[in-house]
């Protein structure tokens, strides 16, 4: 599924218009899709009968307890509880980056994008999208009570578009999270975050889960594709510009899910990072500052009856070899450009998205055995995989 939408990015060829992207600051947005759908707040006609399948329970909150009171199971007021919950640790963070003055050789900071981030721990991490702090020179975090904090970037992976980001604070507003694994198709939630950059706070909305267990495809920061992302939620809950690294929450008020991007075309189609998947990325650049990937040193794309015409190729489908990297794993097996893979370890690829999914599930040093189709020829080779070169 295609999605549009990417940091907006100051250009020092615009640099006569730099005073008024300063004033014009708060709609300089992470968009993530052209819009999310707009939707009418629902009334619960029967509060009792939903309740009754929409049990909710209070998280352990370890500050700011005078947010809300204790969640309910009342449907009635459930989501405006869940919301002033986890409403205080929900932070705007604004990438600033230097430009060249249009009349003056010196540079000067002006705010390249506004995107949102979760405080989920009392030290001050914050777990956010690594497109929200992309090409940042300074950080800067806006808390709902008002608090600003200059902000330092722990780690950042592209490749599962998560960061974490550390302000020195004290008494913050921590969220909890949850286990997106919990999840159902039809569980209501709640998207909380900076749409629009709004003045006044995060913004709030509702939906259910549509789906679960997605895989989708990012844009990439030079206009063409970018990293899959896997075993993603699909909500209706609206995700506007600006909401990219906010929290997607459930009834009990639990973070379990990262809202990161909407579907381009469509309405009621946004997407969050599962917390399953980005609690131990966010562990990993806490530890590290960085994330390890497997690696195969290929770039390819899905096989269609006219690149299989032009590579000789007698399979319709599976990945063509687009190509290879110099000294990588793929180059050392023998891997070319124009090679079909039609198996990895004798399960079927029909697509890219297959392939980039088989090997997400893999650690550098696994060996895969790929069934690969030269010219119409079929033959085995094992590859073993590497680590990831930084990006």
């Amino acid at each position: 599924m295609n999605s549009s939408g990417r940091i907006f990015k100051t250009s020092g060829r615009l640099l006569v218009f730099s005073l008024l992207i300063l004033v014009l600051a708060g709609c300089s947005l992470f968009g993530r899709g052209r819009s999310a759908s707009q939707r009418t707040a629902a009334t619960a006609t029967s509060p009792a009968s939903v309740a009754a399948v929409a049990t909710a329970t209070a998280p352990s909150v370890p500050a700011n307890p005078s947010a809300a009171a204790p969640v309910t199971n009342d449907f009635a007021t459930v989501i405006r509880q869940v919301s002033q919950l986890v409403k205080p640790a929900i932070v705007q963070i604004t990438n600033q980056q230097q430009v060249q003055s249009f009349f003056s050789n010196q540079p000067f900071t002006v705010p390249a994008g506004v995107g949102s981030g979760i405080i989920y721990s009392p030290d001050g991490h914050i777990l956010t999208n690594a497109h929200v702090v992309e090409g940042a020179q300074q950080l800067l975090v806006s808390l709902p009570d008002g608090r600003s904090f200059q902000a330092k970037l722990i780690g950042a992976d592209t490749q599962t578009d998560l960061a974490v980001v550390q302000i020195n604070a004290s008494n913050l507003p921590v969220a909890q999270l949850g286990d997106s694994g919990q999840l159902q198709v039809g569980d209501w939630v709640v998207a909380i975050g900076n749409a629009l950059a709004l003045p006044g706070g995060p913004t709030v909305t509702a939906g259910v889960v549509g789906a679960l267990g997605r895989t989708v495809q990012e844009p990439g920061s030079n206009g063409g594709p970018g990293p899959f992302l896997f075993n993603v939620i699909q909500t209706d809950a609206p995700i506007n510009p600006g909401n990219s690294g906010g929290a997607l929450i459930n009834l009990s008020g639990e973070v379990i899910g990262i809202n990161t991007l909407v579907a381009g075309q469509a309405q009621g189609i946004g997407f969050a990072i599962a917390t399953r998947a980005a609690k131990p990325i966010a562990d990993q650049l806490v530890a590290t500052g960085k994330v390890i990937h497997p690696y195969m040193g290929l770039s390819y794309l899905s096989l269609n009856p006219a690149i299989a015409y032009q590579v000789g190729a007698k399979e319709t489908q599976g990945v063509v070899v687009a190509d290879v990297a110099a000294g990588s794993p793929a180059a050392k097996v023998g891997l070319q450009r124009g090679d079909v893979i039609i198996q990895v370890d004798g399960a079927p690829v029909t697509g890219d998205s297959d392939l980039a999914q088989i090997v997400h599930n893999h650690k550098p040093g696994d060996t895969l055995s790929f069934t690969v189709d030269r010219q119409g020829t079929t033959s085995a080779v094992k590859l073993t995989l590497g680590e990831a070169p930084a990006a």
